[in-house]
């Protein structure tokens, strides 16, 4: 995975955007920043930092993903990769349905994909340090380019969408204590079932996403 280091940007995902757009793709491709102002967020929210959080943005091409993977759910894939590996080093972070990071009661971070046509496009934060009382920290410490070296030594072995979709439904059970706005009302998670495509059964309707 080719990174690109930057000191400040709007957004990864934007810059990422812009910089394939132009340049082409060659390779898979990450963008890291030590701090952005107009971060994307899910559900069109803007996801800012400071400096010394964790803000990434990369690029895959979809034929180089598991074959099993279901694109809808990608959030869930990548944020549960980190999250497993944040989870070996004693954190105690979770993820609620379908793409936040979460301790105790406090977001602390998300993810974003999207896709072309045969390109994937990911993006995450995630509080390394205090931004506002409104959002939390990581509960240990890391090293950056120490994590992202792990990080995508793991995304890149493809593994299967199966593997990690049986850690995230252990996960779930924390998502059940949170409400979600889907269609522009609100609705309790406490009896919502997860799909094995990492969509959810509620109130008959099948939902992928908040977006």
């Amino acid at each position: 995975m080719k990174i690109l280091r930057l000191k400040t940007v709007d957004s990864t995902q934007k810059y990422l955007k812009e910089y394939v757009e132009k340049n082409g793709f060659e390779e898979a491709m990450c963008v890291l920043a030590n701090m952005q102002t107009d971060g994307v967020g899910s559900r069109g929210n803007v996801w800012s930092a400071v400096e010394g959080n964790l803000l990434f943005s990369f690029v895959v091409k979809r034929e180089n993903l598991p074959e099993d993977l279901p694109l809808q759910s990608a959030t869930i894939y990548f944020t549960t990769i980190l999250k497993d590996i944040l989870s070996k080093k004693s954190s105690k972070l979770f993820i609620k349905w379908p793409n936040d990071f979460y301790l105790e009661n406090k977001k602390i971070g998300g993810a974003i994909t999207s896709t072309t046509k045969d390109l994937l496009f990911c993006g995450i934060g995630l509080n390394l340090v205090k931004t506002s009382e409104e959002f939390g920290v990581l509960d240990i410490e890391v090293n950056i380019e120490d994590l992202l070296k792990e990080y995508f030594e793991i995304v890149e072995k493809k593994i299967s969408w199966k593997q990690i979709f049986s850690i995230f439904q252990i996960e779930f059970r924390h998502s059940k204590e949170f409400q979600v706005n889907i269609d522009g009302n609100k609705h309790s998670l406490a009896s919502a079932i997860l799909n094995s495509d990492g969509s959810i059964q509620i109130e008959d309707k099948k939902v992928f996403s908040l977006r």
